[in-house]
């Protein structure tokens, strides 16, 4: 069969099963590349809910006897932004089950619902990339040293937590992304090799940004593909800071953009321009999710502060909602809709779960 013909007979046969399925068996074939509702579909007209002015993206869902039901979503508001610091009062849980016309609204307080604690199912690394070529090393080394300790501050978590990492780089003219600090949750370890950096540390005064792109790119990419082996899902930030252009000249602007632009969805770009000799343009289209630009060095660490603060919101923007649910082994597979509403925004999604087993005394 010719590819076309192939592709045809798929699209019709998508076609074919959406136009017959009903309400409770349609099935969404949007991709979850971080935006939309992941695993999850738009909620049953029935609710009435309205507009989703908070957008909640399922990634993962699971049982566990004798009736918890676990689900985790990342909540965003409609522009893509991530919201963080929702709280399990924020959250209506309805179910439906086989007898019922719409679906019914289940006791926060009776079925134990809460915000538990993400790490178990989800990582997250952040690698911090620093231009430490000849400009940067002889005029604002200080300057960047205190941002860059101020940025691991605002990170990572007061307490350390396994699942929760960052790596420092830096690069300078050399084919080499230069590893300043493996990944590490301690603060005290990531803050006092920031502290060690001395203006002797680069033999190049060149700079080879658009390598630094390529290269830390394919590490968030490897750190991906390992923290998310087995049950795990997880993220990656890259966070670059550089005040200047490419100089090396040893990769084009094209092949780095194309490097981010082909990444997985669920690595993040930032980036960070000091001075007047930077290309912001540059800068803006490599950091797709987020750039800043510091006039001066004495902005540096506003600067940096201001990417702390998304990366941290992206980070806590991944929920783990569970609850104990009145359903009942024998029930079978029941539909569930989870709302958010967080002052005058709401958002709600809807998806299923087998009950298979359930019995009372959930913990």
């Amino acid at each position: 069969m010719k590819p076309f013909t192939k592709l045809f007979v798929l699209l019709f046969t998508i076609a074919f099963v959406v136009s017959c399925g009903n309400a409770d068996d349609d099935v969404n074939f949007r991709l979850n590349t971080g935006e939309g509702l992941g695993k999850g579909k738009e909620v049953d007209e029935c609710l009435n809910l309205g507009e989703n002015d908070l957008i909640l993206s399922i990634q993962e869902q699971f049982t566990t006897l004798p009736g918890k039901v676990s689900i985790l979503f990342r909540v965003s508001d409609a522009d893509g932004s991530p919201v963080a610091g929702l709280t399990a009062d924020k959250f209506t849980i309805y179910e439906q089950g086989r007898n019922d016309d719409c679906f019914n609204t289940i006791s926060t307080s009776e079925s134990q619902a809460r915000i538990s604690s993400n790490s178990q199912v989800f990582s997250t690394n952040t690698l911090l990339v620093l231009d430490l070529s000849n400009s940067v090393l002889s005029s604002s080394l200080d300057e960047l040293k205190l941002a860059s300790s101020s940025f691991v501050d605002n990170v990572m978590p007061s307490t350390e937590i396994a699942s929760v990492q960052m790596a420092i780089y830096w690069f300078d003219g050399e084919n080499e992304l230069h590893l300043l600090n493996d990944l590490s949750s301690s603060k005290d370890e990531l803050k006092t090799a920031i502290d060690g950096i001395t203006t002797d540390i680069s033999n190049d005064p060149s700079t080879d940004l658009y390598g630094a792109v390529i290269k830390s790119t394919d590490k968030a990419t490897e750190l991906l593909a390992a923290s998310t082996q087995g049950d795990k899902i997880g993220a990656a930030s890259i966070v670059i800071f550089t005040d200047g252009t490419d100089q090396a000249s040893r990769f084009t602007r094209a092949a780095a953009q194309q490097k981010v632009d082909e990444a997985d969805s669920n690595i993040s770009f930032f980036t960070i321009g000091l001075g007047g000799e930077i290309d912001t343009q540059v800068l803006t289209d490599i950091g797709k999710t987020f750039s800043v630009f510091a006039a001066n060095k004495e902005e540096l660490e506003d600067t940096f502060s201001d990417i702390s603060r998304r990366v941290s919101e992206r980070a806590n923007s991944f929920y783990l909602f569970e609850y104990c649910s009145p359903k009942r082994d024998g029930s079978g597979e029941n539909n569930l809709a989870i709302q958010v509403t967080d002052g005058s925004k709401q958002g709600a999604v809807q998806t299923k779960f087998d009950a298979t087993g359930f019995t009372g005394g959930c913990e």
